[in-house]
């Protein structure tokens, strides 16, 4: 944190002067401001409270005085004592109210008047000193003459607070710590900057207190450098809409952080072609996939199916007794009630249709996974609005239910989970592709033989041995993951969207191979949270997929999970191809590494 200082004058005389040695600072502690709560000494609530009983009572008085005035025909200049004294009573009350209550500029006034005071005298008396010694013809009677040197005016100087690290060495006295330099700001930024680094203006109000996100963010990237000593010009603030992500995408924001983007494709898939945009800071993943895209266009192309589309929220509640627990289970599953539950759910968005609930009990608990659809958003605001009314309406059924969460992990959102894997949540997606033997052998550099061996060793029998969940494929999330980043959507839940078995097989005697992935929770949306971003909404519009679809709702969400599933195919296809043709290491050595040296480059700095 950056401190300013009032620079405090040394006054030194004559005899001291010649010892080197200077006097105490004079005046050095500030004098603290008066406060209207110390107009009495007594507690803050009695002098509050005399000064409000004075105001209202003399208030009183001096109201009905005057219509007595009036109405007997007197002057309302001609005051008696005791008037005079309301009077008096009544300003003070006042002046104390207003003191109290927010005008501070009083207070600042005399503190500054008291600060100025201090200046103008600690300048008189040095000035004096400096003609005493001038008479006085001492070693240092003059600022010009010769073998004597006079101490530098100070200097006010923002340093940046930053804790010693242990293994540097500590600077010398001569020495001065290089502040951190930072672009200049005007005298109102500066102003709210030292209100936010000294505490006083909470740093996440900033957009609704200035009314321009682009400023408050600013404002909060100069303070949060200044508080931390550390620099973060290397983060960008300019060329970033932040009005778009108030309220929506991301709280306090200090800048954003640059992802590239690459293209993989065309995809071929379904008969129709995709630029698939992926995020990504690793190196060969794009092309790596764009090898797999080729493949497949090379062969005719992929095609996928659709299995299953709802997303899911399961609530915890409890009962006294596991009996009561299981009466709430069976007349949730009963058929005969879900059609009065749908309606309940169905009211709290026009795009929400209640598909079904699956109950599970552990003890007196009772957990209940709803899952429906959700047109084209992903869904998990718009279904749990519909979980509450449904849990308001069975609270009314059964008073002595115990909401003990809207989410009790049963959905389960963002962990891997085995109901997840077993049941589907989101979109659930299987695509295949038949590569021909010669794009076997001309594009991936290897055997049919070889990668149906490798997939049954590695993703198959190797993830089994690991324990995997949703696991058995190369890496189906690398793929998710750029997309998830490149279109705006959730990248959290990678972790469940990522489940993925990969299957090879050889096909049309031995020559061909047939490749698949099987989804069965893929979380997608084009509408809402990140999607509605500038650059992950032209990610979306490449793909054809952004906003929602008038015509058919929820068709763009479920084309753009295709999508992934395709994407996803084409890179399980090149990794498990460079992988049994021993081009991995290779690749990645090309791509995503240095191809210096490192013992020569080492040697050289050693010698030198």
């Amino acid at each position: 944190m950056d401190v300013r200082r009032r620079t405090v004058k040394p006054l030194y005389t004559p005899k001291d002067a010649s010892a080197g040695e200077p006097l105490k600072l004079h005046k050095q502690q500030q004098v603290s401001s008066p406060k209207a709560s110390d107009a009495l000494p007594l507690p803050l609530y009695l002098t509050n409270g005399l000064f409000f009983t004075m105001f209202f009572s003399v208030m009183y008085f001096l109201l009905v005085r005057w219509r007595e005035k009036i109405r007997n025909s007197i002057p309302l200049h001609v005051v008696t004592l005791s008037e005079l004294v309301a009077m008096i009573s009544l300003i003070a009350s006042v002046i104390y109210l207003l003191g109290f209550f927010g005008i501070g500029f009083v207070q600042s006034f005399v503190s500054r008047s008291n600060s100025d005071s201090w200046d103008i005298e600690d300048e008189n008396a040095e000035q004096l000193i400096i003609e005493e010694d001038s008479r006085r013809g001492g070693p240092c009677a003059a600022a010009t003459t010769l073998g004597c040197a006079v101490p530098p005016p100070p200097v006010r100087i923002i340093v940046p607070m930053v804790p010693q690290q242990p293994a540097k060495v500590a600077l010398s006295l001569t020495e001065k710590p290089a502040p951190i330099i930072t672009p200049a700001v005007s005298e109102d930024d500066e102003e709210i900057i030292q209100s936010v680094v000294q505490g006083k203006t909470p740093s996440y109000s900033l957009e609704s207190k200035l009314g321009d996100c682009k400023r408050a963010a600013s404002i909060r990237k100069e303070a949060l450098q200044r508080i931390t000593g550390k620099s973060l010009e290397g983060l960008p603030l300019e060329g970033f809409d932040y009005d778009s992500i108030l309220g929506q995408c991301c709280e306090m924001p200090v800048g954003y952080v640059q992802i590239p983007v690459g293209i993989a494709g065309p995809l071929l898939l379904d008969g129709r072609e995709y630029s698939v945009p992926m995020a990504t800071t690793e190196g060969c993943l794009v092309a790596s996939t764009n090898r797999g895209c080729k493949a497949i266009f090379a062969s005719g192309g992929a095609n996928s199916v659709l299995l299953r589309d709802g997303m899911t929220r399961a609530p915890v509640v409890r009962f006294t007794t596991a009996k009561r627990a299981a009466e709430l289970k069976f007349f949730v599953e009963d058929p005969l009630n879900f059609e009065t539950l749908s309606v309940m759910f169905n009211k709290s968005s026009r795009f929400a249709r209640l598909q079904s609930i699956q109950c599970a009990i552990a003890g007196k608990n009772l957990y209940m996974r709803f899952s429906c659809s959700t047109g084209d958003a992903m869904g998990m605001n718009m279904v749990s609005k519909g979980v509450q009314n449904v849990l308001d309406y069975l609270q009314n059924e059964y008073p002595d239910m115990d909401v003990i969460g809207i989410s009790g992990n049963f959905c389960s959102d963002k962990k891997p989970a085995a109901v997840n894997w077993i049941e589907g949540r989101g979109k659930s997606v299987v695509c295949e592709a038949i590569i021909k033997e010669e794009v076997v052998k001309k594009v991936l550099k290897t055997e049919v033989a070889s990668l149906v061996e490798l997939n049954m060793l590695k993703n198959l029998t190797g993830s089994a041995m690991a324990g995997a969940l949703g696991g058995f494929n190369a890496h189906a999330s690398n793929i998710v993951s750029a997309v998830y980043l490149a279109t705006g959507q959730d990248p959290a839940q990678n972790v469940e969207s990522s489940h993925c078995i990969t299957m090879m097989e050889a096909v049309n005697d031995g020559k061909d191979l047939h490749v698949s992935v099987t989804m069965p929770s893929i979380e997608v949306g084009t509408v809402g949270g990140g999607t509605q971003l500038a650059s992950q909404s032209a990610c979306l519009s490449l793909l054809g997929v952004k906003g929602a679809n008038r015509d058919a709702p929820g068709s763009n969400a479920r084309l753009l999970a295709t999508i992934v599933a395709g994407s996803v195919l084409a890179g399980e296809l090149s990794l498990m191809s460079a992988i049994s043709a021993g081009q991995l290491v290779k690749s990645h050595m090309k791509y995503n590494r240095s191809s210096k040296d490192i013992t020569q480059v080492t040697s050289s700095s050693s010698s030198s």
